[in-house]
């Protein structure tokens, strides 16, 4: 149950890409991030009140500071750099990005298969990726490496938050700070490039209304309030594999809102990277279930 909640939270991220290029073209991410996260925090504060302890604050600092304002801020540079299919496919390599970071800092040695599916995506994504198969904006792509990154250190911060504090609190706080960080860039940026914001505010359209509600709504409210209960019981490479709905929802909102279409060989790769996100949990299910049988 918990690796298909996963996958819902994967799914709604995934729908980021499309739905912000269709119905919010051209806005700051700054902007973007500060709408996105700011108002879902205190939405969620209003609904179940809490205030952190003292001890808390400086952790509960940094996990806004990188899972929230850094990280949306990347994400919808991504957004309006990069196609949403390519998006959501080159998301899928964060299984090997929290693998490899947990080998590296906290020693826990990945199993063969963990590794082997790991290697395998870097290469399909390699091979995707390959600016002979398809152009695709640099800073697009460092904003890509970044953001997972900033999901891989993220979410290892709020792991291990879960033993110390309810998880409710780090949901809405993370929020909320990431948010105010955000707001505060946002505005220093308006008044050096106020054009912009400018252009945002008055255009305003139902569109753009409803693709903020989309993001504020379903990919913030309902889908960090899984993702934070959900690292409370799973670990974070095990919560990674679930984002092979990432890639879905990219290609197929892609497809639907933004009219992408790619060629036999780019969605061949795609679907690779997508078949071998789902091969280490099943292979470890099946190890598993064979283990208690005998």
């Amino acid at each position: 149950m918990n690796i298909l909640l996963a996958m819902l939270v994967a799914f709604l991220w995934g729908t980021t890409y499309a739905v912000t290029q269709y119905s919010l073209e051209a806005w700051p991410p700054l902007l973007l991030g500060a709408l996105r996260a700011l108002p879902a925090g205190l939405l969620l504060l209003a609904i179940k009140p809490n205030f952190p302890e003292r001890k808390h604050w400086s952790v509960l600092i940094r996990l806004g500071a990188i899972n929230i304002a850094l990280f949306f801020s990347l994400l919808f540079v991504m957004a309006h750099t990069l196609p949403s299919a390519i998006s959501g496919v080159g998301m899928t390599s964060l299984p090997a990005f929290a693998m490899f970071y947990y080998w590296i800092f906290y020693k826990k040695r990945p199993s063969i298969n963990q590794m082997l599916s790991g290697a395998l995506l870097i290469l399909l994504a390699w091979l995707l990726f390959d600016p002979s198969s398809i152009t695709l904006n640099p800073i697009g792509l460092i904003a890509m490496v970044s953001a997972i990154s900033c999901v891989v250190i993220g979410s290892s911060v709020t792991k291990a938050l879960g033993g110390k504090i309810h998880w409710w609190p780090v949901l809405c706080w993370q929020l909320i700070i990431g948010g105010t960080i955000l707001t505060l860039l946002a505005s220093v940026q308006a008044l050096i490039s106020p054009a912009p914001y400018v252009a945002a505010a008055t255009n305003f359209s139902l569109l753009n209304g409803l693709g903020l509600l989309w993001l504020i709504l379903l990919n913030t409210v309902v889908a960090y309030s899984l993702y934070v209960w959900l690292l409370s019981r799973m670990t974070v490479v095990e919560f990674s594999f679930g984002s092979i709905s990432n890639p879905v929802a990219g290609i197929l909102m892609g497809l639907m809102l933004m009219n992408e279409t790619f060629n036999t060989y780019q969605y061949s790769l795609m679907a690779l990277m997508i078949l071998t996100s789902l091969l280490s949990p099943l292979i470890s299910k099946y190890y598993y279930r064979a283990k208690i049988k005998s």
